[in-house]
């Protein structure tokens, strides 16, 4: 769906600082959970519908527009690198595919909304999406909900949603640009014309990135005698955003999104696998589009949008062959396409119905199959509000899949405001489930591997449950909290015994804890810091699940030392975890944690020109995430930005 937000102060106090202050305060500060917000944020993700932060009980860490610009996140893995409750995964740097696992599920049990539109793709084995190709320039806020959520959102989000939200036009013209250089052969620009009023808004962006000499290999990794070449990435996104009211009941509202990227990444050969002197190449072409009509009779009593969706994904792969010639191209191409309707009713003052119909067809196009597969849905959930002091948001969900029929699954959501110390008690309780893929269904990897489809699989299903608090002290100054969480998660899809083909015969229970501390020390500084214990078990085999670390804490500050000055700092600390080596000839071992330290800084030159610049990784830590491909060493990037109008 596509929302409209107020103006809204920052989810997350900003970041940032010298070393020497973060050194300082860590220590004192070393809970955290940006999922506190302040008091007043609007949080959208966990019922579907703007709501306070005070009033939500779920988990949610927003990252605003703001936040990105005053970090320097050019891309959406460097966005949610210091959420709490997420492992990051790139593999290869900028453009590599990127893996997300949130509370300890697997990556593809994260749905990803990009202004309404379902991104996971259909065309990947597992149907997750790859968040290494996309570009923040054009992002106002993205929202990570945590926690099992299908009784909102249906299908494949046990572990939560993160939920993109793209720049609205408003008020006068108003034109920016952008450009940056820097390290690993960087080069990005971008540029942006926005506006509006009551009757007609609209936002166009374009936004390039290269980046062409980013070392991946470990030189451990490289056979004697070969030069391996660095992996490189060159993307343009376009984007657009459209609204217009045609009475004052009724209006229209268009986003549209493209993203043309490749990635030249070292390829191997053998097995065990050796890096060798030539390059993969992989295309990504994706389209992302949504139309809806939204009809208010009764002045906002009942918000009635009538919505389709459509989001093609094609990806190419080329393999090089003797003497680094590049092959034939290997297409996958996935397609979804969405009709919905969504009504919120307002019952009484606190009081309201949200209720929606959805209908979905999702398509794999393949050299070796065509395979397309439908799901009709129904969902309605209750909002209340209570004295202003006790919340719940309730809501239940049935899809009927045209392959393994009915599922129905809720979630329920209490919270409270205890009087006098403003105590937030939170808690709640959902089921999700997974549908399995077109892939796991229908396809089969014959001849050569005899490895088949299963068209009888089920979902994966999930229960989870979590209960915290959040304590506001000092008038706010002085904010903290914790979560306890839980998931179990049954039916997992997985290769039977003899190795055939797939069976629902999995199972995994994940828990943990997400804690945070955020500290005001006047309005030119702030500090937050975050700390995530998550421990996640594959319950057959009663081992921990790879790329889950147990540990992961971040620290993040700004300050504003004089009126045209911003500086901020983040501090990411990931701790080991088990993994498999580079091409999983080794199928486990530990891997090494690692505290990634990057710093930004930017100085309005002029009331339409500001100059910034950020270092990434400053202690240039060489670390393998994963195992077997390095993270990008120390960079220096810097840039000017222009703004006219508005």
């Amino acid at each position: 769906m596509i929302v409209s937000l107020p103006a809204a102060r920052r989810g997350r106090l900003p970041l940032s600082v010298s070393l020497l202050v973060l050194a300082i305060c860590a220590p004192a500060l070393a809970q955290s959970e940006p999922g506190t917000l302040a008091l007043d944020e609007i949080v959208v993700s966990a019922t579907g519908a703007p709501t306070p932060a005070r009033e939500v009980a779920s988990s949610v860490t927003v990252i605003t527009a703001r936040d990105i610009e005053q970090q320097q996140r050019r891309t959406l893995p460097q966005a949610l690198a210091a959420v709490p409750g997420l492992n990051i995964v790139q593999i290869g740097g900028p453009g590599g595919q990127t893996s997300v696992f949130m509370r300890g599920t697997n990556s593809n049990h994260v749905k990803v909304l990009i202004d309404g539109i379902e991104a996971n793709d259909p065309s990947t084995p597992n149907r997750s999406f790859d968040f290494g190709s996309m570009l923040t320039d054009d992002i106002e806020r993205i929202e990570v909900l945590r926690g099992p959520q299908s009784g909102l959102y249906g299908a494949n989000a046990l572990g939560g949603v993160i939920s993109i939200a793209t720049k609205r036009g408003d008020g006068p013209p108003k034109a920016t640009a952008r450009i940056e250089a820097g390290s690993h052969g960087t080069f990005s620009q971008s540029a942006g014309f926005s506006g509006g009023d009551d009757r007609f808004n609209y936002a166009l962006n374009v936004a390039h990135m290269r980046s062409d000499s980013t070392d991946s290999v470990p030189a451990n990794l490289v056979p004697p005698g070969v030069k391996v070449k660095p992996n490189a990435y060159d993307a343009y996104t376009y984007s657009s955003r459209l609204g217009f009211a045609l009475t004052d009941t009724l209006s229209v509202n268009w986003v549209g999104r493209y993203t043309d990227g490749q990635f030249l990444s070292t390829y191997d050969s053998g097995f065990p696998s050796r890096p060798t002197p030539y390059r993969a190449l992989q295309n990504d072409a994706q389209a992302f589009t949504r139309g809806e009509i939204v009809w208010d009779p009764f002045g906002g009593r009942f918000v009635n949008r009538f919505g389709v969706s459509y989001s093609n994904q094609d990806r190419s792969t080329r393999q090089p062959g003797a003497f680094g010639l590049l092959g034939l191209p290997s297409e996958n191409l996935g397609e979804r396409t969405k009709l919905d309707w969504r009504g919120d009713l307002e019952l009484a003052k606190g009081h309201s119905l949200i209720m929606g119909l959805q209908y979905e067809r999702e398509r794999l196009d393949t050299p070796s199959l065509t395979a397309s597969n439908g799901n009709k849905a129904a969902f309605l959930e209750y909002q209340g509000n209570i004295e202003d002091r006790f919340f719940l948001a309730a809501n239940i969900r049935h899809d009927h899949d045209d392959s393994y029929g009915g599922h129905t699954t809720y979630r329920v959501a209490p919270a409270a405001i205890v009087p006098g110390t403003d105590t937030k008690l939170k808690a709640s309780y959902g089921t999700a489930f997974k549908a399995p893929t077109l892939s796991e269904l229908f396809i089969d990897y014959r001849p050569g591997y005899n490895f088949f489809g299963n068209p009888n699989l089920a979902p994966e299903e999930s229960k989870g449950w979590d209960v915290g608090f959040e304590q506001p002290l000092f008038d706010r100054k002085l904010q903290f909290g914790a979560t306890w969480f839980q998931n179990d998660i049954d039916n997992l899809i997985v290769t039977n015994s003899a190795g055939d083909s797939y069976a629902n015969v999995g199972k995994a229970k994940t828990k943990g804890v997400e804690s945070f501390a955020a500290l005001e020390i006047s309005p030119q500084f702030r500090i937050r810091a975050d700390y995530t214990f998550t421990l996640a078990k594959d319950e057959i085999a009663q081992q921990e699940l790879l790329r889950r670390p147990r540990h992961k804490a971040s620290t993040t500050a700004s300050w504003i030392p004089m009126e045209k000055l911003t500086l901020s700092a983040t501090l990411i600390y990931v701790g080991p975890w088990v993994d498999g080596n580079r091409d999983f000839s080794v199928p486990r071992l530990k891997a090494k944690g690692a505290t990634l330290v990057n710093l930004a800084a930017e100085y309005k030159a002029t009331e339409r020109v500001t100059v910034f610049g950020r270092i990434d990784n400053l202690f240039d830590k060489r670390w393998e995430n994963p195992v077997g491909f390095l993270v990008p060493g120390f960079g220096a990037f810097g840039g000017v930005k222009v703004a006219i109008g508005g």
